[in-house]
């Protein structure tokens, strides 16, 4: 449930019609491109978590088989990767909130982010506190919460499609490919073809890799975590294919591009207002699954990187209920921050980049491991993973240069700041460098 939480989510609900004005009716291909590389990415994650149980995710991976440079650079992005998707989905429900709550006389400068002209986004920084609260009960409260809004997320998805289906019009269509395969910038600046609307809509996909940051705290990980990764991405795609092609079919393109509610403006389009506010109702009970997730994961990544010297080691110390308080508050924290202050917009394409780069080094653990211990003990042993290992690999690099140049840019400043602090903090306190074991 956490993956399908994590996954299911901002994607489907907003970023379709993202990739529409990106891709035309093509979003269909982006997205089997973005769920193809996603299989490949969570096949190796899937031997790795099974060989390695141990929270941290592609960190910990990094750190254990690529070294302690490497693994800081991976986790510096992880920490982007899972920082903006929690900022980015707060705000996207504060926008569905904002207007149930500007409607009874809350002040609309406090719905919105300096960016847009207001003060502070505090429905955004509410949610987030919301779900730290949760966390902060220990995962068994907080996944069971998590399990009943999948559900909901599951069943409005699911009227979508009742609603939809019957509007399918093949005409929708055509033209199927209008602006191309590969990514290339229009008069507008704006990058657009099937690889361009790929490298974001690939955000909506990655939710998968939250559940690794979770292994410690499963009982059979061998079992558990193959049947949560692949389980969850696979599930999760076929809905996404769904969706789409009833999106696409039921109206044109145009009419759904760049909208941040489109499923609910499909319904409406169609006749249909009533069951679109439902969806837009729905998704503001369902949005927090993500957050839930990749604030989850996030707490684990910084336990991972605080027990290995990196981080002070107080911020690892364990609740009695099992949680890492004083890393999930500073996580909250920084992630409300961000959701409340600070401009996202395009920079949230930022969060896929750094994914990305984790990706490139999952499949790289991979091919590196079997190369260097053929005969270490796999509960799950990926079939045919040379080709696994460089379809991540390549996928993932080829989806990173399809990002636009302003976000590429971004992202080599954010890992130019991580490099500076390894040098400088990192890299004389961590328990590598001082001989002891490390967690990894």
């Amino acid at each position: 449930m956490l993956g399908v939480g994590a996954i299911v989510g901002t994607g489907i609900l907003t970023l379709i019609g993202v990739g529409a004005d990106r891709a035309g009716p093509a979003v269909l291909l982006s997205f089997a491109i973005a769920g193809a590389v996603c299989a490949c990415a969570a096949l190796a994650y899937t031997e790795l978590a099974t060989m390695m149980p141990a929270g941290g995710s592609a960190y910990s991976y990094s750190y254990a088989v690529l070294g302690e440079a490497i693994a800081w650079v991976v986790g510096w992005s992880l920490i982007l990767e899972y920082s903006l998707v929690v900022s980015t989905v707060a705000v996207g429900w504060s926008g569905y909130a904002s207007p149930l709550l500007t409607a009874i006389g809350f002040p609309a400068s406090l719905t919105l982010g300096p960016e847009l002209g207001g003060l502070i986004n505090l429905p955004a920084v509410f949610i987030i506190g919301v779900v730290t609260g949760l966390l902060l009960l220990g995962t068994g409260e907080s996944a069971r919460v998590n399990a009943v809004l999948v559900f909901v997320k599951i069943a409005t998805l699911s009227l979508f499609l009742f609603y939809a289906l019957p509007h399918f019009d093949a005409a929708n269509l055509d033209p199927f490919m209008p602006y191309g395969f590969g990514a290339s910038a229009g008069d507008d600046g704006v990058q657009r073809g099937v690889m361009a609307a790929a490298a974001i809509i690939f955000f909506a996909f990655y939710g998968f890799d939250a559940i690794s940051t979770a292994a410690e705290e499963t009982k059979r990980p061998e079992r558990d975590l193959v049947i949560g990764i692949l389980g969850s991405l696979i599930v999760c795609t076929l809905i996404y294919l769904f969706i789409a092609a009833a999106a696409m079919g039921a109206v044109p393109f145009t009419v759904l591009a760049d909208s941040p509610e489109p499923l609910a403006l499909i319904l409406r389009s169609i006749g249909r207002e009533g069951v679109a506010q439902v969806v837009a109702a729905a998704a503001v009970i369902a949005l927090p699954t993500v957050i839930l997730a990749f604030l989850y994961g996030q707490s684990r990544i910084f336990l991972a990187i605080a027990r290995d010297g990196f981080l002070p080691k107080g911020l690892a110390r364990i609740s009695a209920r099992g949680t890492p308080t004083r890393i999930t508050l500073t996580t909250a924290v920084l992630v409300a921050i961000l959701a409340g202050l600070l401009p996202i917009g395009e920079i949230a394409a930022l969060a896929n980049a750094g994914t990305l780069i984790a990706f490139v080094a999952v499949g790289t653990c991979l091919l590196v491991l079997r190369r260097r211990a053929p005969d270490l003990p796999r509960p799950f042993r990926v079939p045919a993973a040379t080709l696994v290992g460089f379809g991540a690999i390549g996928g993932c690099l080829y989806l990173f240069f399809s990002l636009p140049v302003q976000t590429l840019l971004w992202c080599f400043a954010w890992n130019l700041l991580g490099v500076v602090i390894y040098a400088l903090y990192g890299n004389r306190k961590s328990i590598l460098d001082k001989g002891e074991n490390a967690s990894a």
